[in-house]
């Protein structure tokens, strides 16, 4: 049963707002924060899982410390932009580890995706013998990153 915004009353909205910063939270903990009991709570964090307004758990991962500390941000414009020729790119970008973001863009150019390495000299093979060969890639235009200043995961 999907929920909409407009469905989210503001139980919903603090529990969704406590899990974003705190998915290991105890749903004790959880309705004490919210100011409802156990079983309620976790009645509602069920509904929100099933609706796909919660879509998972995961570890969040320090980048840094995992040795991917550069961020670049490329621009990629397409040959073709057929419906045949983006679902070639998606299916192709998807399988490019490297790639931690890409979006598809109303724009001058077609995808901006956001690509973490350990270093330039990582991210320039990875420009040069992935994400450039990807299908009906024209060209690219680099933006690297000197500081993340707000990430949400």
């Amino acid at each position: 049963m999907p929920v909409d915004r407009a469905g989210l009353d503001r139980f919903d909205l603090a529990i969704l707002r406590i899990l974003q910063t705190d998915g290991r939270i105890s749903a004790v903990e959880l309705a004490r924060r919210i100011g409802l009991s156990k079983s309620p709570t976790q009645a509602r964090m069920k509904r929100l899982e099933e609706a796909g307004v919660i879509t998972g758990y995961r570890a969040i991962l320090d980048p840094i410390r995992m040795g991917q500390a550069h961020v670049a941000f490329v621009e990629v414009r397409l040959s073709d932009t057929r419906e045949a020729a983006l679902t070639a790119f998606n299916r192709a970008v998807l399988g490019v580890p490297e790639v931690e973001q890409c979006h598809m863009m109303a724009s001058s150019f077609d995808y901006l995706l956001k690509v973490r390495t350990a270093d330039i000299q990582a991210y320039r093979r990875v420009l040069g013998e992935t994400i450039s060969t990807l299908p009906h890639v024209a060209s690219t235009s680099t933006y690297v990153a000197m500081e993340a200043v707000k990430e949400v995961f």
